[in-house]
């Protein structure tokens, strides 16, 4: 098991993991590496520019922020292992993590059990916060996602037949391509072929040709970004030349490093665009930048940077870094939480009420095409 301590205090650590009584210990169960380490990397970099920031002014209430970052190495028993040397051993008073809802999944009976605060950056799945009310998330959930797409299917671009390509041991994209499938048959969509893969599969031809062969319109794959570059790839070598659609699980530099040109031209939703104007986001990404050697921020960055500020903000409301009850009730009470990936309010799910981007990958980068509100 992987281990960094981050102790972001005033006073510099000897080596080693140190407990010091008086910081606010912040636990975090990342894919550092593993088949999705691009995901734990990015939103590891945002909650620590989160926890940088908190402790320039002080830290919380007066006590500066220690925070503890386990690998969890992409693997759903690992993260529910981390989380529990994280609560048992180094005594957090809070979970941040996981992006991957397959891992939250596996982590959140564990923080419920022990009545520890939850705050996943990105599991899109609604099962995450189901598991009880110590489990909050600071995005939107896979409904939302999964029927914003199967409208911009059918009525933004107007394509009325459809193939459906997922990861079969996935929660997250078996999740999505449910309910974007129940959406595109209300409209009216007709799905010719829904066939699946597995996680780490680096051959996708047969379905492929499966697919071509019944002639849609569209492929809508809810996957991640590894295997999706791959399917882009083979589905272009096999003349399958239709636009493929996909989640916020395509949000990755390594989509276009894998893919190459032949992702080019195909849409996916997301929880921010880069290309936004706004001034909040644009500093931001300024000082993002500034810190990682001008690395642009992906959602999941914005998403953990928002995440620890959302959960940071919660214990000063509630008045106290120790008290799990009173931060969770606190947490609940979130309402328009000003968040670079817009404003975060609780519903009574502790799920976040938050707008979509859909974006379009244009000469190599994820480029804005439109905003669709959950209204």
């Amino acid at each position: 098991m992987k281990r960094t301590c981050l102790v972001l205090a005033a006073v510099l650590l000897a080596a080693g993991c140190q407990k010091k009584a008086n910081t606010v210990r912040i636990g975090e169960y990342a894919s550092m590496t593993g088949a999705t380490a691009t995901f734990g990397q990015s939103s590891h970099k945002g909650t620590q520019m989160a926890v940088d920031e908190w402790n320039a002014k002080g830290g919380i209430l007066g006590k500066p922020v220690e925070l503890i970052t386990l690998d969890n190495q992409s693997k759903p028993e690992e993260a529910r292992l981390t989380a529990l040397r994280l609560i048992n051993e180094d005594k957090v008073v809070a979970l941040l993590g996981e992006v991957a809802s397959s891992r939250s999944l596996a982590v959140a009976p564990e923080a419920q059990r022990y009545g520890v605060p939850m705050v996943s950056p990105a599991s899109t799945n609604p099962a995450v916060t189901e598991t009880g009310d110590y489990i909050f998330r600071a995005c939107f959930i896979d409904p939302f996602q999964g029927s914003a797409m199967a409208k911009f299917a059918y009525q933004d671009l107007g394509l009325k037949k459809g193939a459906v390509l997922f990861d079969v041991k996935n929660d997250y994209s078996v999740g999505l391509k449910t309910f974007f499938i129940q959406k595109f048959k209300e409209l009216g969509g007709e799905i010719v072929v829904e066939t699946s893969y597995a996680e780490k599969d680096p051959e996708f031809r047969a379905q492929l040709t499966q697919i071509r062969d019944a002639g849609p319109e569209f492929v809508f794959v809810p996957g991640y970004y590894n295997e999706f570059g791959l399917i882009a790839r083979q589905a272009k070598e096999l003349g399958l030349n239709v636009p493929m659609l996909g989640g916020d699980g395509w949000d990755s530099a390594k989509t276009v490093e894998i893919g190459g040109d032949a992702v080019e031209g195909h849409y996916f939703s997301n929880h921010y665009a880069a290309d936004d104007p706004d001034p909040k986001v644009q500093g931001f990404i300024a000082k993002f930048k500034a810190k990682y050697g001008g690395e642009t921020p992906d959602a999941m960055a914005v998403l953990g940077y928002d995440s620890a500020g959302m959960l940071f903000s919660a214990m000063e409301r509630a008045g106290t870094n120790e008290d799990r009850a009173k931060i969770r009730d606190a947490l609940a009470q979130t309402r328009d939480y000003d968040g670079i990936s817009g404003k975060i309010s609780m519903d009574e799910k502790r799920d976040a009420k938050k707008n979509l981007v859909v974006l379009q990958i244009k000469g190599g980068k994820f480029v804005f095409h439109k905003s669709v509100s959950p209204d």
